[in-house]
């Protein structure tokens, strides 16, 4: 049976990690991304970590993101609200 509590916690917890990448809090970011795959009882963010590291990767070299990178991002959080945050991120 799924806890909806633990549920939207995962959503936050995916919220969270989008919010510290725009703020350029990455290890946080990845924190906050495992934390969601975590709580995650139906596997909505189950790539998100993998795909929070490729953003982290590329800003902590200084590098620009590849479209792959944040296409790989808003398929991680799904559609929806997360998917406009993605967007948003991506410029």
């Amino acid at each position: 049976m799924i806890d909806g509590q633990q549920q939207r916690e995962a959503l936050a917890a995916a919220e969270r990690s989008l919010f510290l990448l725009q703020k350029g809090r990455l290890v946080e970011a990845r924190k906050a991304a495992e934390r969601a795959r975590e709580l995650d009882q139906v596997s909505v963010f189950g790539s998100l970590p993998e795909a929070v590291e490729s953003i982290v990767g590329c800003r902590s070299k200084g590098t620009p993101v590849p479209s792959e990178a944040w296409d790989q991002l808003a398929a991680a959080v799904g559609p929806g609200p997360l998917a406009a945050h993605v967007a948003d991120l991506r410029g």
